[in-house]
């Protein structure tokens, strides 16, 4: 039987370099966001995990879906998913890691090795489409 983890996600791409947050004792980069609480719809959970994570707020009349991507997930047993809805959308604040994040990067597609499954999917994805460098 297949496990799925359903985790909501933010895409922010700027100078061709995707933004990666880096929980505390991980050893790989994930895009910023999280799982749902009951109830919460993606775009409520967006905006919630992403002002937990790193202090900024999104702009709700920005939020846009920009894919799903669907792997194993990192450091879990065999056969259990991540299936990642991404949105990109616009912020204001600075970008300051908080809660369970230890840092924050800037990744280009070089970066890959550095990422978990589902995120090297997003970045090979978005590097075919020329968003990433």
């Amino acid at each position: 039987m297949t496990k799925v983890i359903d985790k909501v996600a933010w895409i922010r791409i700027e100078d061709g370099r995707i933004l990666a947050a880096r929980s505390h004792g991980k050893d790989a980069y994930y895009l910023p966001g999280g799982k749902r609480e009951p109830g919460e719809t993606d775009e409520r959970t967006l905006l919630r995990e992403v002002a937990e994570e790193l202090t900024v707020e999104l702009d709700p009349a920005t939020v846009r879906h920009a894919g799903t991507w669907e792997a194993q997930a990192h450091g879990k047993d065999a056969g259990v998913t991540v299936r990642m809805a991404c949105y990109t959308a616009d912020h204001t604040g600075e970008l300051v890691p908080a809660a369970e994040i230890a840092e924050i990067a800037w990744l280009g597609h070089v970066d890959r090795d550095r990422v978990s499954p589902a995120v090297r999917m997003i970045l090979d994805d978005l590097h075919a489409a020329g968003d990433l460098r």
